[in-house]
C-alpha cells in the first residue's frame, strides 16, 4: 500500500500472483481469483509467483508489478546471461531434503547462498527421520553448514507438521517450499494448506523422486500465511550472489579477510589465513573446496550477465540512434 497513489487505488486493483503461465498469469485479489494478460513491456519472465501487482480486472489486464521486498532467483544452467525468478516477497525458505541419498551438503549450500543473498531466512527440513537410525547425524551435518541455522528433523506423514512448522506459517508470512522431488514436499504442503495433491513414491535405487509439483503456485496455509510450492530443481546455478556465498561460509569469508594478499586463492599463497585455519582444524577442507567452486561459478556467471546487459544496452542505444536519424531524414 505504501507504493500506491490514491488515484491508482481508485482505478486499479491490487492482486498477488498465484501462478505464472507462458502468456498469462493467475492472481488473487480481495474479490477473488483473476486470470490476467500482461500489458506491453511486461513479460511472464519478469513476473514471479508471490509478486504484488496492479490490474484492471474488468479488462483482465495486469498493468504493473510493484517493488519486491525480497526476490529469490537462480542463475541459468548454461550461463546465458539470464536469471530465472523462482518466487517473490518471501519471508522464509524451507529447504527440504531427506535422510537418504538425497542428502547433499553441496546442494544445500547452494540453496543457502541464494537465500542469504536475497535476505530470506533459510530453514532446513530433513524428512524421513523415522526411516533411519542416524537422523541426528544428518541434522549435525546440516547444522555444520552455517551458524545459527534452523534445522528440523521431520516425519512428513506425522500429524504434528503444522505445529512444528507453525512459527513460520502465521498471518502475514510467506514461505517457499523447495528441494528435490520425492523428499516429501507435497506431503508437507498438504499438511500446511489442508490440500490433497497426489504424492508419488521415490525410486528405491537412487532415492530420487518423481515430480508431483509441476509448476510454482501460491496457496493459503491453515495458520494464515501463504505457501509457494515449487517443483524439484535439479539445476541450481548461482549468479550475482557473492554476498550470499560469503554468508553461507562465514568461517572462510571471515578468515579470507585476514589473508596477506587481497586476491589470495587460499591454496599455496604465503600468509593465507584460511590455510592456517585448515591446518589447525578450524575449517573443513571440503567446505573450502565447495566455497571455491561456488565462487568461481558465481564470478563466471556474473561476468556473463554483465556482458549480456552491456550488449543489450548498446543495442538499445543503437536502435534509439537509428530512430532519431530516421526522424531527421523525414
Amino acid at each position: 500500500m505504501s507504493q500506491l497513489e490514491i488515484d491508482e487505488l481508485e482505478t486499479h486493483t491490487p492482486a498477488r500472483i498465484t501462478e505464472v503461465h507462458r502468456d498469462r498469469v493467475n492472481a488473487l485479489s480481495e474479490t477473488g481469483p483473476l486470470e490476467l494478460t500482461l500489458d506491453p513491456g511486461i513479460t511472464t519472465a519478469t513476473v514471479a509467483v508471490g509478486d504484488w501487482v496492479l490490474c484492471l480486472p474488468d479488462q483482465h489486464r495486469l498493468t504493473g508489478v510493484l517493488e519486491r521486498q525480497t526476490e529469490l532467483s537462480r542463475g541459468t544452467e548454461y550461463h546465458t546471461g539470464d536469471k530465472q525468478l523462482i518466487a517473490a516477497n518471501l519471508n522464509t525458505l524451507f529447504i527440504t531434503t531427506s535422510c537418504n541419498n538425497d542428502f547433499n551438503p553441496a546442494r544445500l549450500e547452494r540453496y543457502l547462498a541464494l537465500a542469504h543473498d536475497a535476505m530470506i531466512a533459510p530453514v532446513i527440513l530433513i524428512t524421513k527421520a523415522d526411516q533411519t537410525e542416524d537422523a541426528d547425524g544428518y541434522r549435525d551435518q546440516a547444522m555444520s553448514l552455517g551458524r545459527h541455522l534452523e534445522v528440523i528433523l521431520l516425519d512428513a506423514k506425522s500429524d504434528d507438521i503444522t505445529e512444528i512448522l507453525g512459527p513460520w506459517c502465521g498471518k502475514g508470512q510467506t514461505i517457499a517450499l523447495t528441494g528435490s522431488s520425492g523428499v516429501g514436499k507435497t506431503t508437507i504442503a498438504n499438511a500446511l494448506t489442508g490440500g490433497a495433491a497426489l504424492t508419488q513414491d521415490i525410486r528405491e535405487d537412487d532415492a530420487r523422486g518423481r515430480h508431483t509439483t509441476t509448476a510454482r503456485s501460491l496457496h493459503r496455509m491453515k495458520a494464515g500465511g501463504w505457501l509457494i510450492d515449487t517443483p524439484g530443481m535439479r539445476g541450481l546455478g548461482v549468479a550475482e550472489v557473492a554476498f550470499g556465498i560469503d554468508a553461507t561460509f562465514p568461517e572462510i569469508s571471515e578468515r579470507a579477510a585476514q589473508c596477506k594478499f587481497r586476491d589470495c586463492a587460499h591454496e599455496t599463497e604465503p600468509g593465507c589465513a584460511v590455510q592456517a585455519a585448515i591446518a589447525s582444524g578450524e575449517i573443513d577442507p571440503e567446505r573450502l573446496r565447495r566455497f571455491n567452486k561456488l565462487k568461481r561459478e558465481n564470478a563466471q556467471a556474473t561476468e556473463t550477465i554483465a556482458q549480456a546487459r552491456d550488449r543489450s544496452k548498446k543495442f538499445g542505444k543503437m536502435v534509439k540512434s537509428a530512430m532519431q536519424t530516421k526522424k531527421k531524414n523525414r
